[in-house]
């Protein structure tokens, strides 16, 4: 068969190693961010850039959940899946390797009722089946499907669309729009942002990706944050779920800055975010349009931080190949039910080498749970300070659903910070 020698090849690139493996999640980051934070329709609008767009037909081989002009909201749920590309085919790195990996691959699902979006990471690492995909000849020319492989090597065989049907097959989730960004917007992306602050409670110092930050606040950007984002060994316990743990604290500061400054209503730093991301995308071709790009923005521009969760697909050890994960599925399928409910729920996992800087002090703890039950309750009775509502907002908290223990991440809102190595 021809597709079997070509395989045969493509396979040892899976083992390459390089300091832009991981660059396309700057510019996910901030493609999510822009459109979560309802700046796609301004971005879009001023570029005009749609047109040159690269587009790919999803399997469907249709577009039955194109969004017509004029609609202001994309209707019920729906999920999106980002991946990003390691190719440098057309792109301004070359590095002499070849080939195409899906390195990055981040499932964005927005409720029915769009009150809740979970960003779900699934780990490069991650051994699974991969079904059968249509190869370069289309419809007439099909790879054979696969029990077992590691995701990021998914885009070789069927490109985007493959990418999309293996996360599908392992999560069930029906996913409609995809988009593929490559990472030669990286720098352009970060530096158009201004920056992003993120805080280290301990030094990273990884001198394969030649990144040394001592503790305290950093606002990066440019190749800087291509390091951050992309560092492996100089965090947690240097594993690939470390690493997403660690972009997860870049992601998260990221969309509480955007929301809390001024870039969004910048409409010089919102073209050249937008622009240094788009130039670099592939989207399916029912994204492709500013009606949809209006109703997406619509859509999500409303949802609460406190709203947006980021997790990992939990996995396990793999039982025979170093170094490799095999899917947790009782725990992902726990995380897919209340991801799919559309009901909020709680992540207390936190990813190795990742600090929560919003955690009660116990010894404040302990003070606040003793005093006077009288107290408290004229706080929930009162109405002109806003007790009431922050009353109703823990009782709230204290009923949403609390996912397993091995789904590490974090909500958006909290801040959090990262903690450099901790296993050696």
């Amino acid at each position: 068969m021809p597709h079997v020698a070509h395989t045969g090849v493509r396979h040892g690139l899976l083992r390459r190693s390089n300091a832009w493996a991981n660059a396309g999640k700057v510019v996910l980051a901030a493609v999510l961010t822009v459109a979560l934070s309802g700046a796609t329709v301004a971005a879009y609008a001023v570029w005009g850039l749609l047109d040159g767009v690269q587009t790919i037909i999803l399997p469907s081989g249709e577009d039955p959940t194109a969004v017509s002009a004029g609609e202001q909201t994309i209707d019920g749920a729906f999920s999106i899946l980002l991946v990003g590309s390691d190719s440098r085919e057309g792109q301004s790195i070359d590095d002499g390797e070849q080939g195409e990996l899906n390195d990055v691959n981040l499932l964005l699902h927005v409720s029915e009722d769009h009150q809740n979006a979970t960003i779900m990471s699934f780990p490069r690492d991650l051994m699974l089946p991969i079904p059968s995909c249509p190869g370069p000849e289309g419809e007439a020319d099909y790879y054979p499907a696969m029990s077992e492989q590691q995701l990021n090597s998914a885009m070789m065989y069927g490109g985007l669309s493959c990418v999309v049907r293996t996360i599908e097959n392992l999560t069930g989730m029906e996913i409609p729009y995809a988009g593929l960004v490559t990472f030669d917007g990286v720098i352009g992306v970060s530096n158009a942002i201004g920056g992003v602050t993120v805080c280290l409670t301990e030094p990273i110092n990884d001198t394969k990706t030649d990144l040394d930050l001592a503790a305290g606040e950093h606002t990066l950007k440019g190749k800087e944050a291509l390091q951050f984002l992309r560092t492996r060994y100089g965090v947690g316990d240097g594993s690939d779920t470390s690493r997403i743990s660690n972009q997860q604290v870049f992601m998260s500061a990221l969309l509480r800055e955007l929301q809390s400054s001024e870039t969004l209503s910048n409409p010089v730093k919102v073209y050249g975010l937008a622009k240094a991301g788009v130039e670099n995308m592939t989207l399916s071709s029912n994204m492709a349009s500013i009606g949809f790009m209006q109703s997406l923005a619509g859509t999500v521009k409303d949802i609460d931080l406190e709203r947006v969760n980021f997790v990992q697909y939990p996995t396990s050890a793999h039982p025979y190949q170093e170094g490799r994960l095999t899917p947790d599925y009782a725990a992902a399928q726990t995380l897919i039910e209340v991801v799919e409910s559309g009901e909020p729920f709680t992540v207390k996992t936190r990813g190795e080498g990742v600090v929560d800087t919003t955690e009660e002090d116990p010894a404040t703890t302990e003070e606040t749970e003793s005093e006077p039950t009288d107290v408290e309750s004229d706080e929930t009775e009162s109405s002109g300070d806003g007790s009431t509502e922050k009353s109703r907002k823990s009782e709230s908290s204290s009923a949403e659903t609390e996912l397993p223990d091995t789904v590490p991440g974090q909500n958006a809102a909290t801040e959090t910070c990262s903690g450099g190595r901790t296993v050696f």
